[in-house]
């Protein structure tokens, strides 16, 4: 029932202002389809709520002035960090993380995790803790944030650093409602095969 769900709104999705950069043809997703469409029926209305907006906000006026330097050496403090300390920790008890956790309850079985990142690719809220933090150098940041408002990129299905499990990373572009300017990025973490 869901399957059909979905591509009965595949239809009204065909409309949708939406650029899509998928992976390499060596690791073509053939849930591409499934997962664009989930973003954008789904996972759209989770980043334009007011709680996602503000933190993302918030975070760009406290990291837009740092450095290449700064950034690495916050990214080699996160992947030596435990959970419990503060660099990792904040990002994952904040509102926002516990916004997105009730969020992609509602899709148990398909969502495997859930971050979104700030313009310099830092993590702003996390559903569980990501392998670095810094994803700024990755094409699911540069491919969507990094091409605008709009851009959708659908990564190839392989064996998550961070969830341990077989799945594909679905990321698009989040815009400021009021400028709609890029401000940060969402990446969903989902077993496609389930939706």
């Amino acid at each position: 029932m869901t399957s059909l769900r979905f591509m009965t709104l595949a239809v009204a999705a065909a409309a949708l202002p939406f650029t899509v950069t998928a992976a390499s043809a060596d690791d073509a997703n053939h849930f591409a389809p499934q997962m664009e469409l989930f973003l954008s029926l789904t996972v759209q209305a989770w980043v334009s709520d007011d709680v996602a907006i503000d933190a993302i906000r918030a975070q760009n006026s406290r990291t837009g002035d740092l450095s290449e330097a700064e950034i690495l050496a916050l990214d080699k403090k996160w992947r030596a960090a435990q959970v419990s300390d503060p660099i990792i920790a904040d990002v994952l008890n904040n509102p926002f993380s516990d916004f997105l956790r009730t969020q992609s309850a509602q899709y148990e079985g398909v969502v495997t995790e859930v971050f979104v990142t700030d313009a310099k690719g830092l993590n702003v809220a996390a559903t569980v803790p990501t392998s670095d933090y810094w994803q700024g150098d990755e094409a699911k940041h540069q491919e969507s944030f990094g091409k605008g408002a709009g851009a959708i990129h659908i990564g190839g299905m392989e064996v998550d650093e961070s969830t341990g499990v077989y799945q594909g990373q679905a990321s698009m572009t989040i815009s400021d409602p009021e400028t709609g300017d890029p401000i940060g990025a969402i990446t969903v973490g989902v077993l496609p095969e389930m939706l």
